[in-house]
């Protein structure tokens, strides 16, 4: 599961940017049927007497009196799912699915005649077992309670029929900030009002939803094999997991489609699809030659783009499979993209789906793809899939390795610089979360409820937990391991002892005090390091502090590091050992002492405070090849006399944000004193080129934004038009429209800017369009209204709806107040009211706090009102009508259905 949650504040927000990154009920399963007390007898009752008074020898008179901790543990397993076999249609009028499911089980261990099934929110019409009907019980309309033909030992298996219908429409819903809904099922544009939305049906399990469509042990630590018929018309295709065996046209309109899975996996992954939709095929070769089918599902519109968004697929398999040593473990790999999605993407097996934020063209793809997602969902074939967390307090064995897989794709395809820079934004979304969510132990068997699991622990902290064990045991051993952690356990349940039991198995080392801090325990460690240099003796002394929340119980941590020295004879890697909470460890050195850098690999996760002389800092910056350990010295640098030393490395610097961090030092002085910085001419010819040909989009629109300062108008004037207008990246053609909007409105370039701008206006790029009302949207210019207001009228993707929309509310809340404002703000609330009829996207999640700040405009006008009805009475009336009408607009307000 790949989370996609939304954290900047309402400014940001009102600025159209926007930025992707769980709260109802604990686990129960107290409400599993026990079997009979014929199978198993009460168990007479014990004597206790002769250990009465005991424990008052024991307690204190002041000991406080405490209660057991919660703890969620695995869901118990009476029985074992073995096969399910699911036959369905659609009511689409009704958003109804009807169902047949043939479940084949047998007891775990224990002998029963009962049987207890998750079934959420269903019409349960009966139920057979060897073709005769079969008592049964579904008071609570969550689990179906099944009365057995005879008592069935262990081993023994039995199928029960279920005809049902699943409603989840009329199911009281909840979900969290990573699946905002637990419906299961969802039918989205069902009777096709909606011209510019195919209909579509599919679901989404994680964490116990499916079982809103289909009865089952709704649990990670159940596994089963699956077949599934899936009847619809003949215009829509389907999807699930497995092969498509066979596909049958009724004769009336309709086609059943079989899909068929023999390897077990746990009934959460459980997928379904329909839609009017293209196929685009591709495939991968297996190690042993054969081709596996890897399809894109897609809309019309994106047949064209399919391979440049899911293109990479097949190397990513290849990749994977070679690195775990072990063969991609199913039948095929699809990939599809659906509307209103209640998540970012989910790891059904075989079957992937994606929310629409993926959908982006070639130009889009430019500014930045979704890779990391994809491969996240791909790596959850092994880690999720294959081998499947027993219980959801062991979901990082789930999400800590999809998350790593990111920085395993990134290595290899981008580099370790991108790697590095990617898993150091993981980690601070682990912190920032963390700081106000709170911190808890990895494997987290005291949470409140399931849906919690879904964290920054879980995905962000554990990725970076198998990045330290990697660079701890090394390559060799760290992927041995983890094959060895598959195979053992493949098509099972696991839990975090499994995993540290096959890389001990592997290494032979005793992992328990790795486990225990890192995966069992909580927090992070806070390190400071000083330093103290004995010139006479030649001695460097370091003085390591552990600093992190002790009394939060937090560990005093067993850290083995790595510290990196360099002197006349070059670097040399000494080992140390933290497990104090105070240490100091003594190198000497060779001639001069140029650096020392504690944890050398820059792999450790924590917060760490170097102190050492600024010329440390300068040689760790030219002379350090890692992202993490150049980007902190740079930081160190920038604002002292040394900064001219490595401004030009830094400009020149192979890795795009090392330039980017220079350019926006260098933007920063530029802004609050421009005279303060003297750039040489190498510097800002660097700049320059950098604003005409810099590779990374965001660096070249940094370059530009920088350029503008010292560049001659003869230069820029060129560079922001041909910026403007001819980019293929719209992320720079979007800055450079936003700094022309800004100059034309301020600069004696004012005249040659607004024509281009005038220009653009006119483009049949819609996201050119947004991106000029986006520019435009401040500059309290009454002579674009017209134009900012039809943007926010058009219809428009997800993301660009929102920008058009915030930008038009903007745009009226800053335009100076004349003859037109209360019309103007009166449009505003009107299409407001017209965006809430059929919210989507974003504009569905954002459309609370965007009501509240109209409110909110509207309140400051009607307090001016009142002001001046206090001080003119010669024109109350006028002014008692106005403040009239902006009230009837906080009223139409009101009355617009929002969600929180």
């Amino acid at each position: 599961m790949y989370k996609q949650i939304f954290m900047k504040s309402f400014l940001i927000l009102l600025m159209g940017t926007l930025f992707f990154l769980s709260a109802c009920k604990s686990t129960d399963t107290s409400n599993l049927l026990v079997p009979s007390d014929e199978v198993f007898p009460v168990v007479e009752e014990m004597d206790f007497s002769e250990y009465e008074g005991f424990s008052d020898e024991f307690i204190t008179e002041d000991a406080t009196p405490t209660v057991r901790g919660i703890y969620n543990p695995s869901r118990t397993l009476w029985v074992d799912l073995v096969h399910t076999k699911l036959d369905v249609s659609f009511d689409w009028k009704n958003s109804q699915l009807l169902g047949k499911a043939t479940v084949t089980m047998k007891p775990h261990f224990y002998s029963t005649d009962t049987v207890t099934l998750d079934a959420k929110g269903m019409d349960i019409n009966n139920v057979t077992l060897n073709g005769k009907k079969i008592n049964f019980t579904y008071d609570d309309q969550l689990h179906l309670r099944m009365r057995l033909d005879k008592v069935y030992k262990k081993d023994e298996k039995f199928t029960v029929i279920i005809d049902y219908v699943a409603k989840p429409e009329d199911r009281e819903t909840s979900g969290s900030a990573a699946i905002s809904s637990d419906k299961g099922l969802y039918f989205i544009n069902p009777t096709g009002d909606d011209k510019d939305k195919t209909p579509q049906i599919w679901t989404q399990g994680e964490t116990e939803a499916n079982s809103v469509w289909f009865p089952t042990i709704d649990a990670p630590n159940a596994k089963t094999s699956q077949e599934i018929f899936i009847t619809v018309e003949e215009k829509y295709l389907t999807l699930s997991n497995g092969k498509l065996i066979s596909s049958k046209k009724n004769g009336n309109g309709t086609r059943t489609d079989y899909w068929k899975q023999d390897l077990p996996h746990a009934p959460y992954l459980f997928m379904m699809f329909v839609g009017e939709f293209k196929v685009v095929k591709d495939f991968y070769t297996r190690q042993d030659g054969t081709k596996m089918d890897v399809n894109y599902y897609v809309e019309p519109a994106y047949e064209q783009d399919a391979r440049a968004i899911f293109g990479e697929t097949p190397a990513m398999i290849k990749f994977f499979s070679e690195r775990l040593g072990v063969e991609y473990p199913w039948d095929k790999y699809s990939q599809v993209v659906v509307r209103d999605y209640v998540s970012g993407a989910m790891e059904n097996t075989g079957a992937v789906i994606f929310g629409d934020f993926v959908y982006k063209n070639k130009r889009e793809l430019l500014d930045g793809n979704d890779q990391s997602t994809i491969a996240h969902e791909l790596f959850h074939h092994w880690f999720g899939d294959l081998v499947t967390c027993e219980s959801w307090a062991n979901l990082p064995l789930n999400e800590s390795f999809a998350n790593y897989s990111q920085y395993l794709w990134d290595e290899f395809r981008y580099g370790i610089d991108e790697a590095d820079f990617q898993a150091e934004q993981e980690a601070q979304g682990y912190y920032n979360s963390s700081s106000y969510q709170g911190y808890h132990n990895l494997i987290w068997f005291d949470h409140n409820d399931k849906e919690g699991m879904f964290d920054g622990h879980s995905y962000n902290k554990g990725g970076r937990i198998l990045h330290m064990l990697r660079n701890h045991l090394g390559d060799e051993a760290f992927f041995k391991g983890l094959n060895n952690y598959l195979v053992t356990n493949k098509y099972k349940a696991a839990e975090v002892h499994n995993l540290r039991l096959a890389f001990e198995e592997v290494t032979g080392q005793d992992l328990n005090w790795f486990f225990n801090q890192w995966f069992l325990g909580k927090g992070h460690p806070v390190i400071f390091t000083e330093q103290t240099i004995d010139a006479e003796n030649k001695t460097v002394s370091i003085k390591v502090k552990q600093r992190q929340n002790i009394d939060d119980k937090f560990p005093i941590y067993f850290i083995p590091a790595e510290v990196a020295i360099w002197d006349n004879e070059g670097k040399r890697i000494e080992k140390v050992v933290l497990d104090s909470l105070e240490q100091q460890f003594t190198f000497t050195y060779s001639g001069e002492l140029k650096n020392v850098l504690f944890d050398n690999q820059q792999m450790l996760l924590g917060r760490f405070y170097e102190e050492k002389p600024l010329a440390q800092y300068v040689h760790q910056f030219k002379n350090m090849n890692r992202w993490k350990a150049k980007s902190a010295a740079f930081n160190r640098i920038k604002g002292t006399p040394l900064f001219a030393d490595v401004v030009d490395l830094a400009l020149s610097d192979k890795f795009w944000n090392i330039r980017e961090l220079a350019l926006t030092h260098i933007l920063e002085i530029l802004n609050q004193d421009p005279e303060s910085l003297k750039l040489s001419a190498k510097t800002k010819d660097l700049i320059i080129s950098m604003a005409s040909s810099d590779p990374k989009p965001t660096t070249k629109s940094k370059a530009i934004e920088t350029a503008i300062f010292f560049a001659e108008k003869d230069k820029m004037i060129p560079l922001l038009i041909n910026a403007a207008k001819n980019d293929s990246s719209y992320t720079v053609q979007g800055n450079t429209i936003a700094l022309m909007a800004e100059l034309a409105s301020r600069t004696e370039m004012s005249e040659e800017l607004n024509v281009v701008l005038d220009e653009l206006k006119a483009t049949g790029d819609v996201r050119v369009k947004v991106m000029i009302s986006q520019a435009l949207s401040q500059s309290g210019d009454p002579v674009h209204y017209d134009f900012i207001k039809q943007v926010a009228e058009e219809k428009l993707s997800s993301g660009d709806a929102l920008t058009a929309f915030i930008s038009f509310v903007v745009y009226v809340a800053g335009v100076e107040e004349q003859g037109d404002y209360f019309d103007w703000m009166e449009s505003v609330v009107a299409l407001t009211e017209q965006k809430s009829l059929n919210p989507e996207g974003q504009i569905k999640i954002y459309l609370a706090r965007i009501v509240q700040y109209e409110q909110g405009l509207i309140a400051n006008k009607i307090e001016q009102l009142n002001t001046r009805l206090a001080e003119e009475g010669a024109s109350i009336q006028t002014l008692e009508s106005l403040k009239a009408q902006y009230e009837n607009l906080v009223d139409r307000l009101n009355q617009i259905p929002t969600q929180d």
